[in-house]
């Protein structure tokens, strides 16, 4: 009995020995060093941001600006993403970024995250204020402060919105849905004049003015203001650099 216990032995002995030497001759078991070398170190995330881009974000295929186009997520779209890129690697319409994978719609891709924002946009027709409540909620550094003036006869209102951020392009396109400037008016690009004002090709009636004034030093931006002015009143739009958030104030005079 002992001689055919240690014959079994010796038998699965020589099959598992053999199995392995065999394996690793299986060239699809081996990994070559530089590929070790190249191995991915980009964390998975679940984190969600926002589309921004009013015509809407491309979804592609490859992690590049020609490969083919997937889907088109609509402005406002939820999007999961996948593997965030960290480094700036291309800069599209002013906007310094790169191509993060994103899942959407149950299919993954890539897509430029400048027109991606972590500020879920704001609905139509919402108040600042009610807009800083509903973003306090996930954000508490935001905050918005409200103030009167002016004289009797020309009375003031004056809103202030700082957004936790130091993207110009995000705080664009916040004001921009919020008070409800002309979406024709693209984000204006760092580099330029000092002072460059771009008019409303396209304003509506008995409007007087519609224009976009852009400030700049050295090819950074300082200052985005949208003018607006009818017989009855007039708003201003600024976007400014507030330390480390972005300041977004609206004054109304009552013409």
């Amino acid at each position: 009995m002992k001689k055919v216990v240690f014959s079994l032995l010796a038998v699965a002995f020589v099959t598992v020995f053999v199995s392995c030497k065999n394996e690793t001759k299986d060239p699809s078991t081996e990994i070559p060093a530089d590929d070790l070398a190249i191995a991915d170190t980009t964390e998975p995330t679940s984190e969600f941001l926002y589309v921004t881009a009013n015509s809407g974000l491309s979804l592609r295929e490859f992690n590049n600006l020609n490969s083919e186009k997937l889907a088109v997520m609509p402005y406002g779209t939820k999007v999961k993403i996948v593997k965030a890129e960290a480094q700036p690697t291309m800069t599209v319409g002013g906007i310094k970024g790169a191509m993060d994978e994103v899942e959407f719609n149950h299919k993954k891709g890539f897509a430029f995250n400048g027109y991606l924002s972590k500020f879920f946009p704001p609905e139509q027709d919402i108040s600042a204020k009610s807009y800083a409540e509903e973003l306090q909620k996930t954000f508490p550094k935001v905050s918005f402060s409200e103030t009167t003036g002016g004289t009797a006869s020309k009375p003031s209102n004056t809103e202030i919105l700082l957004l936790p951020t130091t993207q110009w392009h995000e705080a664009f396109f916040v004001a921009q849905q919020l008070f409800d400037f002309p979406k024709e008016f693209a984000f204006p690009e760092p580099k330029g004049k000092d002072e460059q004002i771009i008019k409303d090709s396209k304003p509506k009636k008995d409007v007087w003015e519609s224009e976009l004034h852009v400030n700049r030093k050295d090819d950074v931006l300082q200052k985005i203001a949208y003018v607006y002015k009818t017989k009855t009143f007039s708003n201003t739009i600024t976007i400014t650099k507030d330390g480390e958030a972005m300041k977004i104030e609206r004054t109304e005079v009552v013409e």
